[in-house]
């Protein structure tokens, strides 16, 4: 085909030359989506067989014409044909017409599938849009991850080169570069974080359902946010332009761990993953509710989801389309292993864990589009998730648990279960719209309000000493409620609510064919809001007898209170007029509340040099005010309880692309960028789990408030064909003021996040190939490969420091937290056709190497996250146009999951188990 067009240029210039003939040129673009071109659409003369088809950058040209008028038919599968009539030829010359192409509403539902496909969800149409973006972007779109069994947008980057995700989490990391250094939007607008340790939304929360593709900016431009340095992950939305349809999907999965097992979750939460008591105050919550965990009805996961939409013509020039889809699934996963509490020694030590996870995902997410005409368009997008996790958690099963501070016994038959529910409710509602206000100008625009509720509402930690003796046998002899302090043995509720309100705008300004400028703004507007309260039991008789540990609401009973134990909260009532902390709810024990406003105007400008070299010059200016007010426990008198910085920045960057021929490039991006401070990083807020205990410095917002960074990337690229893709690409960061999480110099072990060093550099090198290795007679792939590979190389030198919290550290360098030397990721698929019947299989392979979780402080080694290999296998198999039955093996290598301290002499494991392989099958009909 390329020698074929190579040969008919050759022609057709020959010919023009000899001024016989004249040819029709010009590009094909998509109007519904943002005027990307439409590459393979069909142009055809009237009347004739004289036609051709537009590349991948919507360019067509129709050479060897006779001299005369013509009519020109412009068509594309489920697109809106349109005709020009009265199209002039001249000899010598050429006719320039530019179209753009509209999906048709009275479309069949098969000619929509494929035009969604070819256009807007296919791994050809993002190679094309990396191809000819001016930044260096990766994306991975629907079709690829229904082929691949992607289910989440977290799996969904992971498959780009360069990106790694933490191991039973949605923490993304790009170019070794962790969640601080990672910005996430949706349809191009901010989304808010649902969890306090993260600066990002759990990527697991975003369903495929509701994803049209995944992309991942690495190289910064003036239209994002400052606080930029690893990358911008945005997740576009689906749409629908078509006719009617409805799609239906339901599955089961199954754990191999948690098959066969006795599986409990906590007691007090529905099916769909939400808490029957919201409204109750906690302390009615702990008189009326006991504190064990209930049995669940089976360990097989279900899942369930549809999918609709449809389209209608309003008038002549207007369209309507409305796409909805709804989602939900739950999962079992049983997971055992030893857990350690270590500092400078050995606190706690839990040879043996039993964990069990009960999960549920609930995802709905409706669009409502309306073309107003070909040059104005408005979107609404509304989404929500409920992400509901069971977790009961059982510490030294076998009566070999041990505690340094234990009463009776520290080394043997220490033991604690943690039975915990976490809900986070995320709504996000945008108003989104493209208007072409002239054929120079052109307005891009986008409003949103996002809210997050993020709750704990009743966790249950309780603590037991000689639990070994519950197991010898003997009915005589029985374990003790260990009770150093009150708060050994409680109950815990937290509240976490983020509200943003976020714009931007854009206004494109065509100069010339080589000239466009942008002027934009975009900002937010973001309050946190937390409160926890924590009441303990304290027992009334030391070493009060313990049943059956699985047994335990017969103690904590309204009859027992007062007489076995009492309960005890930090902050009373009303302490002044005699109403104390003993056995009456309390006020709350820890608040604060955070506020970030993000102001931003920037300009760049789109110049084409020459038709292989283009410059992106942009500068952005940035006003950054943040503040935050708390009201903890354990902080110093002295202490002020908030802090608060303003900053002002100027950002400039530099994008270059030179085109060594139509089908390979070579990029260079340069930019200065800084890194904010995130709420959960200066809250002075300490979340205790059962072995680690996180919290924030507020020093961070004082000298300085925030990380320069300057980016270096050099990128080559070769497109060999429409889906195959050979690149090699070069990175340098260099971070000054450099934030880390490292365990403070305390007596609890605490981790915190510290300004670490003066800078940090970081140096890597990046590979991907996509190929295809076998091909059908139509050059369609039949059996294909993905490989990406990264390495990086990070170093950062290190300085202790002092204010609310120090450390100190006995070494002057190491290498940046979060980054793993090598992240690899490779692909098999196989897509043979039988007929009607094409299956297709998917093989994928993924592995991260050791990093550092935190940095040790004093003479404490680091906490180092073990790297880990992962495999799985999707069998899709589509029986018919309408039905579909697919089924996936995942985590087949089922590798440990490992933490461990460096200590002199060896590691010393924290944590280590194995997930279990998850076996899917689904069924999907298309109406």
């Amino acid at each position: 085909m390329r020698k074929l067009l190579i040969g008919l240029l050759l022609l057709a210039t020959a010919q023009i030359t000899a001024q016989e003939t004249g040819s029709i040129v010009g590009k094909l673009t998509d109007t519904d989506f943002n005027d990307e071109p439409l590459a393979f659409a069909n142009i055809l003369i009237d009347g004739t067989t004289k036609g051709t088809t537009s590349d991948f950058d919507g360019l067509y040209e129709i050479a060897n014409l006779e001299p005369g008028m013509y009519t020109v038919v412009y068509s594309f599968l489920g697109y809106e044909t349109i005709t020009k009539a009265d199209v002039v030829v001249e000899a010598g010359k050429s006719t320039t017409i530019d179209v753009g192409l509209s999906a048709a509403a009275g479309v069949e539902l098969e000619e929509f599938v494929g035009t969604a496909t070819t256009t807007k969800e296919s791994e050809t149409a993002l190679l094309l849009d990396q191809k000819n973006a001016t930044i260096v972007k990766e994306s991975i779109g629907a079709q690829e991850l229904s082929f691949k069994g992607i289910s989440d947008a977290a799996a969904a980057v992971n498959k780009i080169s360069g990106v790694s995700k933490q191991e039973g989490g949605g923490n993304v990391y790009v170019r070794g570069l962790g969640d601080r250094y990672l910005n996430t939007t949706y349809n191009g607008l901010p989304v808010p974080s649902n969890n306090i340790e993260k600066k990002n939304i759990d990527l697991n929360l975003f369903s495929s359902d509701v994803i049209q593709n995944v992309g991942v900016s690495k190289t910064h431009a003036a239209n994002f946010y400052g606080d930029f340095a690893a990358g911008n992950v945005d997740i576009t939305s689906k749409e629908h332009t078509g006719d009617f349809f409805l799609d239906i999907d339901l599955g089961t999965t199954v754990n191999t761990n948690a098959l066969g097992t006795d599986f409990v979750k906590s007691e007090g939460t529905g099916y769909f993953g939400f808490y029957n008591r919201y409204r109750n105050n906690p302390y009615a919550v702990l008189l009326s509710h006991g504190v064990d965990a209930i049995s669940s009805e089976g360990t097989a996961g279900i899942s369930g989801s549809f999918a609709s939409g449809k389209s209608w013509n309003i008038g002549e020039a207007s369209r309507l389309s409305v796409f909805a889809t709804a989602s939900f699934g739950n999962s079992f996963e049983f997971r055992e292993g030893p857990a350690v509490d270590y500092t400078t020694v050995e606190k706690k030590r839990f040879p043996n864990t039993e964990v069990y996870e009960y999960g549920r995902n609930t995802t709905a997410m409706a669009n409502i589009v309306y073309r107003i005409n070909d040059k104005h368009k408005v979107k609404f997008n509304s989404l929500f998730i409920n992400d509901a996790t069971d977790e009961a958690s059982y510490f030294g099963t076998k009566g070999l648990g041990t505690n340094r501070d234990a009463i009776l016994d520290t080394d043997r038959g220490f033991y604690q279960s943690n039975i915990q529910f976490s809900q986070d409710m995320i709504f996000v509602n945008q108003l989104l719209g493209t208007s072409t206000l002239s054929e120079k100008l052109k307005l891009d625009w986008g409003v949103g309000y996002n809210n997050v509720l993020a709750r704990q509402p009743d966790r249950k930690r309780i603590s037991i000493e000689r639990y070994d003796l519950e197991l010898d046998g003997d009915e005589n002899t029985n374990g003790f409620f260990f009770s150093n302090i009150a708060y050994d043995n409680q109950r815990y509720f937290q509240d976490i609510e983020d509200s943003e309100l976020n714009a931007r705008i854009n206004l494109s300004y065509n100069v010339s064919e080589k000239l466009d400028f942008n002027f934009g703004y975009n900002g937010r507007s973001k309050q946190r809001t937390f409160e926890n309260i924590r009441y303990g039991y304290d027992f009334i008789q030391p070493n009060t007898p313990v049943g059956d540990v699985r047994d335990l609401d017969g103690v904590f009973t309204q009859e027992n209170l007062g007489t076995v134990f009492n309960t005890v909260v930090f902050n009373g009532l009303d302490p002044q007029n005699g109403l104390g902390n003993v056995n009456l709810p309390g006020q709350l024990e820890n608040t604060y509340e955070g506020n970030l406003n993000v102001h931003a105007f920037y300009t760049d400008a789109v110049y084409q040099v020459s038709e292989k070299l283009s410059l992106v010059p942009g500068i952005r200016f940035e006003k950054f005010d943040q503040d935050i007010s708390y009201d903890v426990i354990n902080l110093p008198a002295t202490d002020p309880g908030e802090r608060a910085a303003s900053e002002f920045f100027i950002l400039p960057s530099l994008n270059v692309k030179y085109a060594l021929n139509e089908d390979q490039n070579l990029r260079f991006s340069f930019s200065s960028t800084v890194s904010n401070p995130e709420f959960k990083e200066v809250a002075p807020f300490v979340y205790e789990d059962v072995t680690q205990r996180i919290g924030g410095n507020p020093n961070l917002l004082n000298d300085p408030a925030f990380s320069r960074i300057y980016n270096v990337d050099f990128k080559y690229e070769w497109f060999m064909k429409p889906s195959e893709l050979l690149s090699i690409s070069a990175f340098a960061k260099a971070i000054n003021d450099p934030v880390n999480l490292v365990v403070a110099n305390d007596a609890t072990g605490t981790q915190r996040f510290f300004r670490t060093g003066d800078q940090a550099q970081v140096l890597g090198f990046e590979f991907e190939v996509r190929k295809a290795l076998i091909t059908d007679a139509d050059e369609q792939s039949v059996l294909s490969t993905g490989i990406n590979a990264t390495y990086t190389y990070t170093k950062q030198d290190l300085k202790g420091s002092n204010g609310v919290f120090s450390t100190t550290f006995d070494r002057d360098s190491d290498q940046l937290q979060g980054a793993s030397p090598l992240l690899l990721n490779a692909d098999l698929s196989y897509r043979p056709t039988f007929g009607s019947y094409k299956p297709v299989a998917n093989l994928v392979f993924s592995y991260f190497s050791d990093r550092i979780d935190a940095l040790g402080s004093g003479q404490l080694g680091n906490i180092i996250e073990k790297g880990v290999p992962t495999l799985d296998f999707v069998w899709k198999n589509n029986i018919n146009e309408k039905m579909e039955l697919n089924a996936s093996f995942k985590n087949l290598l089922n590798p440990n999951i490992e933490r461990v301290r460096e200590v002199d002499g060896g590691d010393i494991t924290l944590s280590r188990f194995k997930r279990g392989l998850n076996i899917g099958f689904q069924f999907k009909y298309k109406f």
